[in-house]
């Protein structure tokens, strides 16, 4: 398949005027390719995705059929601002799929990064095949492929489309990419414009496999539980004091080690949970934030008072390189 190239004068999109344009255009292309067949696109949350399924919705309405697989590896929140979002507002044809038993038993003692992110990939593509099957006349597969996806494809983001699809699907399937030819600060601005709410549009990037590559090594739902809510008091905190705008990517963190705290005058064995914050243009290097200290404190007091489980919070303060951005 010969590569999609972005023309050397297309207007970089930074103004609704333009946002406004490219959508206009892009329906009447969606219509005309797609005319009265039905679309299916794997739904994420993410920002590529939404603003796909949000174009597709103005577009052609019900003849999309957006399905949302929870994998149980989401953040806190996420598969329910989805429904929110695209069943309650939008008036979206959804499928909510939540297979998080399916996943987790899945990994259940498997340590290592590479098989995790497998399973975790594999996983889906069975749980979108499925849901896939069960729908007839369907005659295209929507992708939320950017411009850098197609820069980059090498494999390394094939959790993230269902390029991997079984052979009676993807024969099947002729692909709708409306957003194929932007930059991702083009496609927030396409999202921004579509309506979509703030949250959604600047959501940080988050891998493929979730919060299955920071809950570190063997997955088990106690720590992932634990994971999800000290994440969830990282991200509250960091929108309360104004780093959410500022830092490019932040998160936890939690290894499969304890130590000994104390709690109620009682000795205990916890996890410790690590912030991780840094700052990139490219992902290629990164730097790390500077975070002043009173939020440090507040954070860990949150986190080390409320979530069962951890004991200690850390930082890490390694760049990119000597460290990835993700811990697996």
């Amino acid at each position: 398949m010969e590569m999609a190239k972005r023309p050397e004068n297309m207007a970089r999109i930074n103004t609704p005027e333009l946002a406004q344009a490219f959508i206009d255009e892009q329906i009447a292309a969606v219509r005309e390719q797609v005319g009265d067949k039905k679309v299916l696109l794997a739904l994420s949350g993410g920002v590529d995705s939404s603003v796909v399924a949000a174009l597709l919705i103005k577009a052609i309405g019900k003849q999309l059929i957006s399905v949302h697989v929870n994998h149980g590896l989401m953040r806190k929140g996420e598969s329910e601002q989805v429904i929110e979002v695209f069943r309650n507002q939008l008036d979206a044809n959804l499928i909510y799929v939540d297979a998080t038993d399916r996943f987790l038993n899945l990994l259940a003692g498997v340590s290592e990064p590479e098989q995790k992110r497998k399973i975790i990939g594999n996983e889906f593509i069975n749980v979108f095949a499925e849901e896939a099957r069960k729908e007839d006349d369907i005659a295209f597969l929507a992708q939320g492929t950017i411009y850098p996806d197609i820069i980059e494809s090498k494999g390394v983001k094939a959790h993230h489309n269902v390029g991997g699809l079984p052979d009676d699907l993807k024969d099947k399937f002729e692909l709708v990419e409306p957003v194929k030819l932007l930059y991702k600060d083009e496609v927030r601005v396409v999202g921004v414009q579509l309506g979509l709410p703030a949250e959604m549009v600047y959501r940080q990037p988050f891998p493929g496999p979730g919060l299955g590559v920071r809950c570190l090594g063997a997955i088990t739902r106690d720590r992932l539980h634990a994971l999800r809510e000290a994440d969830a008091i990282l991200r509250e905190e960091f929108d309360k004091c104004g780093l959410a705008s500022k830092v490019w990517q932040y998160f936890i963190a939690v290894p499969d080690i304890t130590s000994v705290g104390v709690r109620n005058d009682q000795r205990y064995e916890g996890w410790p949970a690590i912030i991780r914050a840094v700052n990139t243009v490219d992902a290629m290097t990164a730097t790390i934030e500077e975070v002043p200290y009173a939020v440090l404190h507040k954070i860990t007091n949150r986190i080390t008072t409320e979530v069962e489980g951890i004991n200690r919070v850390l930082m890490d303060l390694t760049p990119k390189p000597v460290g990835t951005i993700e811990w697996e």
